[in-house]
């Protein structure tokens, strides 16, 4: 099963899109929603997730935005990715609720995070095709 994740995923995380040739870490096989919530070690419930993006949202599944409102965390298995967010360089800004929780909750640009992705950047290896 985590082969067919990593394959579905195109051996990227698919929260912050790093590959994981470009990792040191590697990835983990995360519950999108997690057991503790009820969702099930299958694969329509698992993502291929960086260790960072993956210690980050734990068991987590929403988060408050700034207004206070509780909205449900990015799911790689039902959103598309390019509907939450957009890269600016290096940065990857939300453009929904969705993106503004998880940007925040998984930390996508703390500047360990983007001194990474802007080194990628300089040798045109992020984002990964």
């Amino acid at each position: 099963m985590r082969r067919q994740v990593a394959e579905r995923a195109g051996y990227c995380c698919e929260y912050c899109r790093l590959a994981e040739a470009d990792m040191f870490l590697g990835c983990h096989i995360d519950h999108v929603i997690s057991e503790k919530h009820g969702g099930l070690t299958q694969p329509d419930n698992l993502a291929y997730a960086c260790v960072f993006c993956n210690l980050h949202k734990g068991s987590d599944i929403a988060s408050l935005t700034g207004a206070g409102e509780l909205v449900a965390l990015y799911n790689p298995r039902r959103q598309r990715w390019q509907e939450h967010f957009r890269l600016q360089g290096a940065l990857i800004l939300p453009t929904t609720t969705v993106g503004e929780v998880t940007v925040r909750l998984l930390q996508f640009n703390h500047p360990d995070r983007l001194l990474e992705r802007e080194a990628l950047l300089v040798v045109n290896r992020y984002p990964p095709a």
